[in-house]
């Protein structure tokens, strides 16, 4: 019997997703993956169990889908085996805001935020009830960056963010550990779904490279990681000037510059 926590991980057949389910199946991980093409999932899934050694559980689902939704909340929230999740199932955008049809918003919120945030709660509970267990959402370096353009896909990757970062203020005191990764470009599929050319792009990580640079985040206890970012103190001292500016509102008084200089 495998005595190490079962991983799902959303959006798995390519890319992040794929990459993530590779690594923890070296790691002696059994797998529960999660994408809507099944083809490519049993395909992954039949090369993994051979090579490692593990089971791997393939689940069709689309998350935009509310039935197919409620169907991977059910097995996160039931199945005792699932220690890890790996919210990384995601879709970007392409185009300025006011070219952005409203069955694309719709889309891209319900992926992006909406089932992330029910997936975490779905496992959340049944994690703090055993003190231990992982959550780890992918996010995007677009999140902290509004001048990148792409104004709705980073209002979702900001969201990620801060859902993390509260989550860890309220789930990491009862064991349960939350990892916020900030990818910048990577090389993945996301790129041309969302209408963009790869060679058109400048030049961009790897999938491997990201996903191994998380994975040791991941082993340290890392809230917020960001494998692009050469400088770690300078995330360090952003998340300082965030929390100094926070202990500068006083919410029982107007500032200064707002008086009303008539008077």
């Amino acid at each position: 019997m495998n005595n190490r926590p079962s991983v799902l991980i959303t959006g798995a057949s390519s890319g992040i997703g794929a990459i993530y389910a590779e690594r923890f199946a070296a790691r002696g991980h059994d797998l529960v993956l999660v994408a809507r093409d099944k083809a490519r999932l049993e395909t992954l899934a039949a090369r993994l169990r051979e090579t490692n050694g593990i089971s791997v559980d393939v689940l069709q689902a689309d998350l935009t889908d509310a039935t197919d939704l409620a169907a991977v909340e059910a097995r996160l929230s039931d199945d005792a085996r699932i220690g890890i999740l790996i919210n990384n199932a995601g879709i970007g955008q392409s185009g300025s805001f006011i070219d952005q049809a409203a069955g694309a918003i719709d889309r891209l919120i319900a992926l992006n935020i909406l089932a992330l945030t029910r997936l975490s709660n779905a496992i959340a509970p049944r994690l703090v009830k055993t003190g231990e267990g992982a959550i780890v959402n992918i996010g995007s370096v677009v999140g902290l960056a509004p001048e990148f353009g792409m104004s709705i896909y980073g209002a979702t990757k900001a969201f990620v963010l801060f859902l993390s970062q509260g989550l860890h203020l309220e789930l990491s005191p009862k064991g349960v550990y939350v990892q916020a990764v900030l990818p910048a470009a990577t090389r993945t599929e996301i790129w041309a779904r969302s209408g963009n050319d790869l060679n058109s792009l400048p030049a961009m990580m790897e999938v491997d490279e990201l996903v191994d640079a998380a994975l040791i985040g991941f082993d340290r206890r890392e809230l917020v990681t960001m494998p692009a970012l050469q400088a770690a103190e300078r995330w360090d001292a952003y998340d300082s000037l965030r929390k100094g500016l926070l202990a500068e509102i006083r919410q029982d008084r107007v500032a200064a510059r707002y008086h009303n200089v008539n008077e």
